[in-house]
């Protein structure tokens, strides 16, 4: 963009003087050099009548599906020790430790331990009475009463919970630690919970006052709290699990249900802006999100009227499905919309900068 010259030379040629009428501009025609427009990356599309969607756009939340959870669970009573270095987002192997439990120091002492104790010597008189059955000095009867308590005491003893490991069913990611250190715990108390991470759920929250676009929704695009990227769940091997037909845990709201392939850059357990895609047409104009500006509640499409000239039209918008909004007014099809690098023309806009050799005073 270039300076505007204050004052022209008069005494310009006829050549000349033709080309200063042909430049002429508007008052309110936002001027910018086609060279700087380039270099800006400031670029233009025809608006033209395509397929677009109805859209509700609803909150929603990134959850773990279930079939790619684990819950590491407690093996006995006792006190919570953590495996140095265990956080949640932490990388573990099927098999791998996440805390241990012992029951030493705590009041009642070691059930398990116990039940070891009591599995050993069921086990030596059963072993004792073996030998004895084959000689016929002890009755069948008697040696069967010695099988069944030995077979119980194996029952009550658990050589996990004897090793006071709690480990992972799963390989896959720490995504939830629900204990603190030197916690006491009883016996089967979740302690972690592990995801795989490579199949995801969307939840979106319908306010029920949308039951009758339920049945029309067909996908959604979805644009994670953390992240201002919205993605496609047609572009992530996404499927709507199945059409809500009832509120759920949330008062007032649908839950509708999807699962998506997790690409590596969705996180579990964050809140979105979810965009349920409903019913088609073919006859809407849209431009990109990033064409639209806003200015004290005022909605802006910029349209370029030559390869200088630019005009700011406020516009009317209608559905948005996270990455193109739909133009109920101000808007005609045929019109060349600024759709990239839209910030570089409200520059030009707000510093009244025109194309050397130009004015709008002429």
């Amino acid at each position: 963009m270039t300076a505007c010259h204050a004052n022209h030379n008069h005494d310009h040629d006829k050549d000349e003087a033709q080309k200063e009428e042909g430049h002429h501009h508007d008052s309110d025609e936002i001027v910018l050099e086609p060279e700087d427009a380039e270099r800006f990356g400031v670029k233009t599309a025809i608006v033209t009548p395509s397929r677009f969607n109805e859209i509700v756009t609803v909150s929603g939340q990134i959850v773990s599906s279930p079939e790619d959870r684990a819950v590491v669970a407690a093996p006995a009573s006792g006190i919570v020790r953590l495996v140095a270095g265990v956080t949640e987002g932490m990388n573990v192997s099927a098999g791998a430790t996440i805390a241990t439990v012992s029951s030493r120091g705590v009041t009642g002492g070691d059930p398990n331990e116990s039940a070891r104790i009591a599995m050993e010597a069921a086990k030596r008189e059963l072993d004792r009475l073996t030998p004895l059955l084959a000689d016929g000095i002890v009755t069948r009867r008697e040696y069967n009463a010695a099988q069944q308590a030995y077979d119980a005491a194996r029952a009550a003893y658990s050589g996990n919970a004897a090793s006071g490991r709690a480990t992972s069913p799963i390989t896959g990611t720490v995504t939830q630690v629900m204990v603190k250190e030197g916690e006491y715990v009883e016996t089967g108390t979740p302690i972690a919970t592990v995801s795989k991470n490579t199949r995801l759920t969307l939840r979106a929250d319908l306010p029920e006052r949308y039951m009758t676009f339920v049945n029309t929704i067909t996908s959604a695009n979805f644009r994670p709290a953390y992240s201002d990227s919205t993605f496609t769940l047609a572009d992530m091997g996404g499927r709507l699990v199945s059409p809500a037909n009832a509120a759920g845990e949330l008062k007032g709201y649908i839950p509708v249900y999807f699962t998506f392939d997790n690409n590596g850059t969705v996180t579990p357990g964050a809140s979105a802006e979810v965009y349920l895609i409903g019913r088609s047409r073919n006859d809407a104009l849209t431009v990109p999100v990033a064409a639209v500006t806003e200015a004290q509640g005022t909605h802006y499409v910029y349209v370029k009227k030559s390869d200088h000239g630019y005009e700011k039209r406020p516009v009317k918008l209608g559905n948005n499905d996270g990455k193109s909004v739909e133009i109920l007014s101000g808007l005609n099809a045929g019109e060349e919309a600024v759709t990239e690098n839209v910030t570089f023309v409200r520059l030009a806009e707000s510093s009244g900068v025109v194309p050397e050799g130009h004015s709008h005073n002429h």
